[in-house]
């Protein structure tokens, strides 16, 4: 917690239920996390069940930074896969002072979200890429 940040119980919750459950129509596809109004805490903003790609990239604001889980879904030698990926969104537009702290919250978030297998770092859209995302999780699996 360098920033002196906290990540919010409920943000731990919402990684667990996705990480461990179960396959259906219930399970979150992706998280999106964001710093509150004070700057001193990490919170859930956005849970989503099965989705398109698409929908998530419109969920990260143009001048907003964000944190999001994403569960990446790829076939490889012949078997469906997945992995999670973790992207700290950090767009040009963003206020100075959010991307600041934002930076110095990014560990103590990352930190606590135990699985991750995929780390993307993104200040616009293409960075953040379906094609980016698959070719990294697909990346010695």
């Amino acid at each position: 917690m360098s920033s002196g940040v906290a990540v919010n119980a409920g943000c731990l919750e919402a990684f667990q239920e996705l990480k461990l459950g179960t396959k259906g129509a219930e399970r979150y596809k992706y998280i999106i996390f964001g710093l509150n109004s004070t700057f001193t805490e990490i919170e859930v903003v956005t849970k989503e069940t099965q989705t398109s790609y698409e929908s998530f990239l419109k969920d990260l604001p143009e001048d907003e930074c964000r944190w999001a889980v994403y569960d990446v879904d790829f076939t490889k030698d012949g078997g469906k896969r997945n992995k999670l990926a973790f992207i700290s969104w950090t767009p040009d537009n963003a206020p100075v002072k959010r991307k600041m702290v934002h930076a110095s919250s990014t560990d103590a978030l990352r930190r606590s979200l135990v699985g991750i297998a995929v780390e993307i770092q993104g200040t616009d859209y293409s960075e953040v890429a379906h094609e980016t995302i698959l070719e990294k999780a697909s990346r010695g699996h």
